[in-house]
């Protein structure tokens, strides 16, 4: 037996041990780095973008504004990993064409050719292949863009998930239109274009097997048409944004922090539908970190605001286009909620994501 003053170490095995919120020092990936919260930037912003360089990349939109031979084209590039592959309101197909049209509409592109790549898992169906084609091809139809160029690999079993995607896209920015988040300033009203969560609610009820007592569908939809209507109206619109993962705070943290103004929202008067609001409710998350696939947010000029608002609730996908918030002097570079009683809190960046691979 060891003596009165000797000392004995207890050896902890921590190797089993998990948190839902990884630490933000580890040495291998974690999912919340593919979650569009502050995981997804450092890793952008600390790994990729000092190894890539050049003042394009330092951008960070949602797609890149080029110049070539006078020019100006917006490029973009976005893998899809969705489970499960079809889900209510669209399948994996119609989202990779949407999102990445998406990402180019909020350059004020006009979107015209999309790359495809498809990574097959060896033993997926033909008939799910064909599936995801035909609604691929449909939702290019519909977004008036052209699937120009393609590729095919396969992995072995046990090594993919069915079907992972991967498109590119171009689009030629018109004249005039300077849409990026440095040009925001204080006074800007900020407009969301419909109800929030809807796409990440609908993936969690099939992946789930949740039901909330009502019809929850993907929100999967090309916003082209109502980002050129918005610019009919006037092209001094300062920064647009579709919020998909991390939902609309994580893009308004992105456009706060770029900016460096702050965002005061006001909790009453955000969208969040009725059965998206349960659903989250019953979950214990919050709407604003839900993913939207045809949503976007706007930052106006006040004095466009009201003609802009109107324009957009004349297109089929604005319909429900409301005005949240402004962008103001205060706290800059954060996003803060007046609540229903009268308070305030903070809406901070998500570390990684409420639910994974959602898109």
């Amino acid at each position: 037996m060891p003596g009165a003053n000797a000392r004995t170490e207890a050896v902890l095995d921590v190797t089993g041990w998990t948190c839902p919120a990884p630490l933000r020092d580890h040495p291998r990936v974690v999912m919340g780095h593919g979650g569009g919260g502050a995981l997804s930037a450092e890793l952008v912003q600390h790994l990729f973008a000092p190894a890539f360089g050049g003042p394009v990349l330092a951008q960070l939109g949602d797609s890149a504004a080029v110049c070539l031979d006078g020019v100006r084209l917006a490029f973009s590039t976005d893998s899809y990993v969705v489970r499960p592959l079809f889900f209510p309101g669209g399948c994996i197909g119609d989202l990779a064409v949407n999102g990445t049209v998406n990402d180019l509409a909020m350059s004020g592109a006009r979107p015209a050719y999309l790359s495809c790549g498809f990574i097959l898992e060896e033993g997926v169906e033909m008939s799910v292949v064909a599936r995801v084609a035909q609604a691929m091809g449909a939702a290019a139809r519909a977004a008036d863009v052209e699937v120009a160029t393609g590729d095919t690999k396969v992995v072995e079993a046990g090594h993919g998930d069915g079907i992972y995607l991967n498109t590119a896209g171009i689009g030629v920015i018109p004249a005039g239109v300077d849409l990026r988040p440095q040009r925001v300033v204080p006074g800007d009203v900020v407009i969301v274009s419909g109800d929030i969560g809807l796409h990440g609610v609908a993936i969690m009820s099939v992946r789930e097997g949740l039901e909330f007592g009502v019809d929850i569908e993907s929100d999967c939809a090309p916003l082209a048409g109502l980002v050129q209507s918005m610019l009919a109206v006037t092209p001094d619109l300062h920064v647009l944004r579709d919020p998909t993962r991390g939902g609309l705070a994580a893009s308004l943290n992105e456009i706060a922090a770029a900016s460096g103004t702050g965002v005061l929202l006001h909790e009453a008067r955000i969208p969040v539908p009725d059965s998206v609001a349960n659903a989250c409710s019953i979950l214990g998350l919050d709407p604003l970190y839900v993913a939207n696939e045809g949503k976007l947010v706007a930052f106006v000029p006040r004095e466009h605001a009201e003609a802009v608002l109107d324009a957009m609730r004349a297109h089929p996908l604005g319909r429900g286009a409301t005005v949240i918030g402004e962008a103001v002097e205060a706290h800059p570079g954060l996003v803060v909620a007046r609540t229903r009683l009268g308070g305030t809190r903070v809406i901070d960046l998500p570390v990684g994501e409420q639910l994974p691979r959602i898109c």
